[in-house]
């Protein structure tokens, strides 16, 4: 942490989303690998994120080193709940005074697709669908998230919809910061096959919920199949990042 201003606004605003103020819920919860994970998470949680301090630290790294290096491009979460990530990307831009970069907000805000008969079989084995009451907020309730941090502006823009219909025509031209949070195989591999492409050189990719073994076996399949081998890195102890050479 630093002392400037900027520095104290953002590390402050990381308290709130996280609800390290009030401290009214837990601040660690169990690391589960699937759904029995997420159940230990009350519908009652009132914070604006799930993430870890140190998840929020590694968004805040990866996007003030991408403006830092100029890296080209827009930043995206790709699964966002509440919305507290997408928040504290726009904070960042609007501490550092950027104003010709966009933050995306990608869900469905119905929760996560159901795991059907021709799901992937990690997908099905996992069933997270189940958990759609905790998991599905509206996409104005998120608005109405950011309007309460002052930082809803026309540097946001929601993308409401399953990532298979609305990733691919996203009129998105490049991207530095591409976050990944949707859990399962398929919304890792719909992000992924959709996004990575724009992520500019030196950009990076977050993925949230590695531990998860749908979200991971997407992830090294894609990369697999692209080439892709720049190092995954440890953001917490449940995500990862990596930053793209080319």
């Amino acid at each position: 942490m630093t002392d400037t201003g900027t520095g104290l606004y953002l590390e402050l605003l990381k308290k709130v989303l996280t609800n390290r103020i009030q401290m009214d819920t837990p601040a660690d919860w169990p690391a589960g690998s699937g759904a029995d994970g997420e159940e230990a998470r009350p519908a009652a949680f009132s914070a604006h994120t799930m993430v870890s301090p140190e998840s929020l630290d590694n968004v805040q790294y990866c996007v003030e080193t991408a403006l830092a290096d100029g890296v080209p491009g827009d930043l995206i979460e790709t699964g966002v709940w509440r919305g507290g990530i997408c928040v504290l990307m726009r904070a960042i831009l609007k501490a550092h005074g950027v104003k010709d970069r966009r933050v995306w907000v990608a869900d469905s805000f119905e929760g996560v697709p159901e795991a059907g008969d021709g799901s992937h079989p990690l997908d099905q084995e996992m069933a997270l669908h189940n958990l759609n009451t905790v998991l599905s907020v509206p996409a104005d309730a998120v608005r109405a998230v950011f309007a309460s941090y002052g930082l809803l502006d026309d540097q946001v823009e929601f993308l409401e919809g399953w990532f298979n219909e609305t990733l691919p025509a996203a009129p998105i031209e490049s991207l530095a910061v591409l976050r990944l949070d949707g859990d399962l195989y398929v919304s890792t591999m719909d992000s992924l096959s959709a996004l990575y492409p724009k992520l500019s050189p030196g950009g990076f990719v977050i993925i949230d919920d590695y531990n998860m073994a749908p979200c991971r076996a997407a992830v090294h399949e894609y990369r697999d199949a692209h080439g892709i081998k720049e190092e995954i890195m440890a953001a917490d102890s449940v995500g990862v990042w990596w930053r793209k050479e080319s």
